[in-house]
């Protein structure tokens, strides 16, 4: 990765021709937060590609959900576009209530909306900015799961975003890397949960990505920019992200729960 601010960062790339779809999730209905972007648009695609009808949750980017969308039916699915804010109980059960009215139930639930801002110390961040996390990446996502769980029949999936943060830290991103944490709790913890029920809740762990959230850096610091690259050498784009997100919502993640797969570049736990 070069040197400089956010702007040379490639540009994502969500999905190529090199990913062939086989069916595995073929007529499942698929709701996803924060979908209209990054690693939940590459998700989306990939999904839509094994034959899935798509969800997407947005919050305010109506352009970039037109394009998700348009992505998702020229893979040939059926996709549906729900404005809703995380930090909204009304918005979470709305989206929900929406899903199953157009298609009578859920069968993959991913939980990938997510707010990072920096800063270099504690003492910067206020009590809003501090909520502000924890409203949508940590509590968006116990309210929309709490929504959709009892849509969920056995067999179902749960996937959840977590973080590198969650597991190594981020001195920059003290706020997020404390959901990521949190959310890594809150999913073994559900999974053991919901088992008896026969849903399954993984997490993926991303490490450095090209997605949108990483403009949150641009004048801030540059060294975070010159440094963010993982150790294969570059950032990672989020059509490597999205398959292990397949893997664990179809049937050959069935003996998979209350796990977490590492997709950082040959990032080490704990560095």
């Amino acid at each position: 990765m070069t040197d400089g601010h956010v702007s040379h960062l490639p540009e994502p790339e969500y999905i190529d021709d090199h990913y062939r779809g086989s069916g595995k999730l073929e007529g499942k209905r698929v709701l996803i937060s924060g979908g209209d972007s990054g690693i939940g648009r590459a998700v989306a695609l990939h999904m839509a590609r094994e034959g899935a009808k798509v969800a997407i949750l947005y919050r305010s980017a109506e352009e970039k959900a037109a394009e998700t969308r348009a992505g998702i039916e020229a893979e040939g699915a059926q996709a549906l576009v729900i404005r809703a804010d995380m930090a909204s109980t009304a918005d979470c059960d709305n989206a929900v209530a929406q899903t199953v009215a157009a298609w009578g139930a859920i069968d993959v639930l991913v939980n990938n909306a997510g707010f990072q801002k920096p800063s270099a110390k504690l003492e910067e961040v206020g009590d809003a900015e501090w909520q502000a996390h924890f409203d949508v990446n940590m509590a968006g996502m116990f309210r929309l799961t709490r929504a959709a769980i009892a849509h969920m029949a056995p067999g179902s999936a749960i996937v959840n975003t977590t973080s590198i943060n969650a597991f190594a830290g981020h001195a920059a991103l003290l706020p997020y890397s404390a959901t990521k944490g949190a959310i890594s709790a809150f999913t073994r913890a559900l999974a053991k949960q919901v088992m008896e029920r026969g849903i399954r809740v993984n997490e993926v762990a991303p490490g450095p990505v090209a997605t949108d959230i990483q403009n949150v850096f641009e004048d801030f610091d540059d060294d975070i920019l010159k440094n963010m690259a993982a150790p294969i050498g570059r950032v990672g784009q989020p059509r490597e992200i999205a398959p292990a997100y397949v893997y664990l919502a179809c049937r050959d993640a069935a003996f998979v729960t209350g796990q977490t797969i590492h997709v950082n570049g040959g990032m080490i736990l704990g560095s």
